[in-house]
């Protein structure tokens, strides 16, 4: 008995299926792509060369980049403390006494740090502005959940 072929509504839905799992893997891609913008590696490679920002005790990163604005990692906040980052970097330093010369000397480096990696980012010419955004995911690593 010769095979029959299928009827045509069987092709249809075979098409159909098609279609949607092309869009399906499109969608995927671009949704992969959007997150893989190439300027953010760029941008990661450009900090961690820097002889100061490469060295540093915490890496400065890239989180994403909003038009002209990049989104980058920071492990202070008005809800952390630098003293915070401090016990965690340094743990050599007693943060006890905010005031000491170790202690301002510690938040002074920090601070000129994360100014050289704002201006590395700022250097990018498709880059106008920077955000910074607290690290959660840095401090989860040390054991600490942050606000």
């Amino acid at each position: 008995m010769p095979e029959q072929p299928p009827p045509p509504s069987d092709k249809r839905q075979t098409l159909l299926a098609a279609i949607v799992l092309l869009l399906v893997a499109g969608g995927l891609f671009w949704l992969w792509q959007s997150q893989n913008d190439p300027r953010i590696e760029q941008l990661d490679r450009m900090l961690a060369d820097d002889p100061e920002v490469g060295h540093y005790d915490y890496r400065f990163r890239v989180f994403a980049i909003d038009g002209d604005t990049a989104i980058v990692s920071t492990p202070r906040s008005p809800q952390m403390s630098v003293l915070r980052f401090l016990e965690i970097v340094r743990p050599d330093l007693d943060v006890s006494n905010p005031d000491t010369p170790e202690v301002i000397a510690a938040q002074k480096a920090l601070a000129r740090i994360q100014y050289r990696a704002r201006e590395i980012v700022l250097s990018h010419p498709e880059i106008e502005d920077l955000r910074w955004q607290l690290d959660r995911q840095w401090y989860l690593r040390h054991g600490i959940v942050a606000p």
